[in-house]
């Protein structure tokens, strides 16, 4: 796939795959093209070239040419770097306002239940307005948003942005058990790669706009000599 703004070019026959059940990290600094990425999958920015599909329920469906909404529909959710959160509502108004697709409206009280036993956090600030909350904890309430919405594919752009680090631990961790209790696919977009690979199942490093390398397995993603060089400081 191919996509940028105008006549810049970001994305250089960029091609990845997002397996069924797992954890991908895309991995890269910043300007390198993750965000645009996203975008792509999410229907906010069109490719120039190339194709963006989703298999699911014995159907391959082309995204490409779909607006937001039909592809949130579908059941692929971002939760995108900077939180976009309504900051003066309540947290529990922005959980609600989460799962506004038909789909997710049947699970609502499920799913919120589900949101204030993951992020205990948000449940003893569920009637204060979003815009007064620490950093991390406005991160928590924009994952749990997403959930909100019943997801098959999550995405979630730079979860560390902005965060202390020990959130930023805390953050990834929680991230990793959505897998295993929700049995949700995730594709992360992230440039501190001593957290990300620590839940990833493989995963992508983004260069210019380019796949520098492929990682098939956690153990590859760990062992790449540029990987441990340029961003692991082996």
């Amino acid at each position: 796939m191919n996509a940028g703004y105008g006549s810049v070019r970001v994305l250089h026959d960029v091609s990845i795959d997002v397996a069924s059940g797992s954890t991908v990290a895309l991995l890269g600094t910043n300007g390198n093209g993750k965000s645009t990425l996203m975008k792509c999958i999410m229907g906010l920015v069109e490719p120039q070239s190339g194709e963006i599909y989703l298999e699911a329920d014995g159907e391959r469906i082309d995204l490409v040419g779909l607006g937001t909404e039909a592809i949130v529909d579908l059941g692929i959710t971002m939760v995108p770097e900077g939180r976009r959160l309504f900051p003066k509502l309540t947290v529990e108004e922005n959980l609600l306002l989460g799962a506004y697709r038909p789909a997710a409206r049947a699970n609502m009280d499920e799913n919120l239940d589900f949101c204030l036993k993951t992020f205990p956090r948000l449940d003893e600030r569920r009637n204060q307005l979003a815009g007064s909350m620490s950093g991390g904890e406005q991160q928590m309430l924009a994952v749990a948003r997403s959930i909100m919405s019943d997801p098959r594919l999550l995405l979630i752009d730079e979860p560390s942005v902005g965060l202390a680090p020990i959130l930023v631990s805390q953050m990834i961790e929680q991230i990793g058990e959505l897998k295993n209790s929700r049995g949700l696919t995730v594709l992360m977009a992230e440039q501190n790669f001593n957290q990300a690979i620590k839940i990833a199942d493989s995963g992508y490093i983004i260069v210019h706009g380019e796949i520098a390398f492929a990682a098939a397995t956690n153990k590859e993603l760990r062992e790449n000599d540029m990987v441990k060089t340029y961003y692991l400081g082996g």
